[in-house]
């Protein structure tokens, strides 16, 4: 996100009430130099985002005075650094507890997907329905997922976003532990990973063959 002087309006109310966790409409022109009305164009676009939220607080004397606050929702908008976090732990734990360590937290994850997808996909017949739930679920964590189908028992799958790139480049087997875990819950024993982001591929992409 840029720096706070040179972000939109709308950027600075959102820095400004994360600081300040609720103003009311003064506090903000005080603070933006600005008209009420514009300060309340840009919060009524805020509010219809889902970015914010207000309510009116009573005063001893006089009408309620009406305050506005951040919603969870805006977490979303401010810099995360996830990915960095689980990489420097990865390390730490790899350089107290050796590679073994790195092994068994990748095959702990892999068993807890297998778990919470197979009970999503147990009620699917076709292998059609099952590669679509797949995508699904893959998507709900942020993997961009399509599939095209081949033949009937033959189907292409593409995740054009991987949200664990950092780790899965450094740790091979979080790769290889993905693959296992569609073998798993899809019931097949035949996935090619044909393209992997890690290699340098623009996508991730896997033959899934059932029958066989």
């Amino acid at each position: 996100m840029n720096s706070i002087q040179n972000s939109t309006t709308k950027d600075k109310i959102l820095h400004l009430l994360k600081k300040e966790q609720s103003m009311t409409v003064n506090e903000l022109t005080d603070e933006l130099g600005i008209t009420h009305m514009a300060v309340r164009k840009h919060l009524l676009s805020l509010e219809k985002e889902g970015f914010i939220s207000s309510k009116e607080v009573k005063q001893p004397m006089g009408r309620p005075l009406q305050t506005y606050s951040l919603s969870d929702k805006s977490e979303q908008y401010f810099p995360k650094n996830y990915e960095g976090i689980s990489l420097e732990f990865l390390h730490d734990i790899k350089d107290i507890h050796g590679e073994e360590s790195i092994e068994l937290l990748f095959k702990k994850r892999e068993t807890r997907l297998i778990k919470e997808y197979s009970n999503k996909i147990i009620n699917k017949t076709t292998p059609a329905e099952k590669v679509n739930e797949l995508v699904k679920l893959q998507n709900e964590k942020g993997y961009m997922a399509d599939v095209s189908k081949i033949d009937d028992d033959t189907f292409e799958l593409t995740e054009y976003n991987c949200p664990i790139l950092s780790v899965a480049k450094e740790f091979k087997m979080a790769c290889r532990c993905e693959t296992s875990m569609f073998k798993d819950v899809l019931g097949v024993n035949q996935i090619n990973r044909t393209c992997c982001r890690t290699e340098g591929d623009n996508h991730c992409k896997f033959i899934i063959k059932f029958g066989e």
